[in-house]
């Protein structure tokens, strides 16, 4: 079985040129794909092509990636000179030491305590220079990522199963319980009719009509078999490659619409009961298809 949970974490890192870089998948249900991207001001120019990598792989579900950027040997600081500004101040201070008559000589020490001379800068790396660690990274994420929601999609296809094996039976047993449906309307029929018309003839083909009439209006093969159909149709669902959430999911809705129909059709306290069971253990099955991308 290929199911998947559309939960799920995975962890991926990679290193070279100086850089590590980490990223971090994880995911919660969701009916659509939505893809939030966590990222250093510097690479948020990649998340277009992060959201599409995602996207190849997954289907379902709010994914969120953070990243993070780090220098193997320790955060890297670069050191800028406004080497102009340093001129035109030396330059000012030997003139305003020449208006004041004082010593001229100005020393570096002078000019680094002057404001914007010296300026300290994060040496953040350029997006397209991290892409191809990053990609490795992110590959390696979403694998462990896919392993997880793999693992827990075997669990979630066994328990789908299982509902699936209870609601054949329910239906089963409808469906077995279906043929004795005319037969006791005829008998009901008859006693309420004869015990209104006391000692008047009652024609059979009369009551005959009228239960041919009631068998017509009561019959729920169709309704069955349809059933049948969508269960058999989920269970290949649960052995396909492809994402199955939504069609199991749409599949359940035709399954409780056939169950209502039944319902309203067959007049019978022990088919109603069996109609309750079915809509209580749908509603389970129907829950557990949310989980599944």
């Amino acid at each position: 079985m290929t199911v998947q949970s559309m939960t799920g974490f995975g962890h991926g890192n990679a290193q070279g040129g100086g850089l590590r870089i980490q990223v971090e998948v994880s995911s919660v249900n969701r009916k659509q794909l939505d893809v939030v991207v966590n990222a250093p001001r510097t690479l948020l120019s990649l998340e277009p092509w992060l959201v599409e990598q995602v996207s190849r792989r997954i289907s379902r579900g709010r994914v969120t990636l953070q990243l993070a950027v780090q220098h193997a040997g320790g955060h890297a600081f670069g050191v800028v000179i406004d080497n102009r500004l340093a001129r035109r101040t030396a330059d000012a201070l030997k003139q305003l030491a020449r208006h004041c008559d004082v010593d001229p000589a100005v020393t570096v020490g002078d000019l680094l305590r002057i404001p914007g001379i010296v300026t300290a800068s994060s040496a953040d790396p350029q997006a397209e220079a991290v892409k191809p660690l990053l990609a490795k990274a992110l590959d390696q994420a979403l694998d462990a990522f896919t392993a997880m929601r793999r693992r827990e999609g075997v669990a979630l296809a066994r328990e789908l199963s299982t509902r699936l094996d209870h609601l054949e039976k329910i239906s089963a047993a409808v469906s077995r319980r279906a043929p004795a449906l005319v037969k006791h309307y005829r008998r009901a029929l008859s006693q309420r009719v004869r015990a209104l018309a006391g000692e008047l003839p009652v024609p059979d083909e009369r009551l005959e009509k009228e239960v041919v009439l009631m068998a017509d209006r009561s019959d729920i093969t169709e309704e069955l078999t349809r059933l049948g159909s969508h269960i058999e149709q989920a269970r290949g669902m649960l052995r396909q490659k492809e994402p199955s959430g939504r069609s199991l999911d749409f599949l359940a809705q035709e399954m409780f619409r056939e169950i209502n129909t039944i319902a309203a059709k067959a007049s019978d306290a022990r088919i109603a009961a069996s109609v309750v069971q079915f809509k209580a253990e749908l509603e389970r099955f129907r829950e557990q298809t949310q989980n599944i991308e």
